[in-house]
């Protein structure tokens, strides 16, 4: 399979610290990856790497074969590559609704993308995909009176209605109800298999990301410790070290 965002030799200070050194990886297009690791690896600092919020101080980070590592935010949203937050980044004063078709600017020209009116094949695909996340008889409330867990079903149904080629998800089921976490779950492979986006996903539930991701990298103290099928980190002593040294 090949890959679609190649990082190879990243490294990342800030001040003294290193948070990224020398790491290489490789997400396979159309796949699952999965990327672990104690609180403090820096997998979130890779991913904002990735995605243009700072510059890596060395090494490479290409997108279907181009190099992006000096692009800004907006220049990889336009290519199709996409995050979601820990903390949920929705507009809470908004319905869903509303905040589905003020998501589109991600993919468009400028900011005042946001209040042009949409066509109906627009507003059909917002609620097209409030239903596919389970929220469409909460299409009108507020957001920001949903439930913690509804409002990241809201951010990931948001993101895809940009159509990304990646999504780059930063702890999907962190506080959300466990009842909730295998229909999140399906939802995430039914994203990668129905509609082809690749999923690159950070995650601290054991149990989900050995159910989700089919290759999965474990980083710590911000260099890359291992990686391979689930069933072979689930083994690595040097990931159940890495994970009880945390504790």
């Amino acid at each position: 399979m090949n890959s679609i965002i190649e990082i190879k030799d990243v490294s990342k200070a800030f001040g003294g610290v290193i948070a990224n050194q020398s790491i290489s990886i490789n997400v396979a297009e159309g796949g699952i990856t999965g990327l672990i690791g104690p609180n403090g690896s820096g997998k979130t600092t890779l991913f904002n790497s990735i995605v243009g919020h700072h510059p890596i101080d060395s090494g490479s980070i290409k997108f279907e074969g181009a190099e992006i590592s000096t692009f800004k935010v907006q220049q990889i949203a336009r290519l199709g590559l996409l995050r979601t937050f820990q903390q949920t980044r929705i507009y809470s004063k908004m319905n869903c609704v509303q905040n589905m078709l003020i998501s589109i600017p991600h993919r468009t020209s400028g900011i005042l993308d946001m209040f042009k009116a949409h066509s109906p094949e627009t507003n059909e695909r917002a609620l097209e995909l409030l239903e596919f996340v389970g929220l469409f008889s909460k299409r009108n409330l507020i957001a920001g009176d949903l439930s913690f867990g509804q409002q990241k079903l809201l951010e990931f149904a948001m993101a895809l209605m940009n159509e990304p080629k990646v999504l780059l998800l930063d702890e999907p089921t962190a506080g959300i109800n466990p009842t909730l976490i295998n229909g999140l779950i399906d939802r995430l492979k039914m994203a990668n298999e129905q509609f082809g986006v690749t999923l690159f996903v950070i995650e601290h539930n054991m149990r989900v990301i050995m159910n989700l991701a089919e290759h999965i990298y474990c980083l710590a103290h911000g260099e890359l410790l291992a990686e391979g099928k689930p069933d072979d980190i689930q083994n690595d002593q040097r990931v159940v070290d890495a994970y009880l040294g945390a504790h």
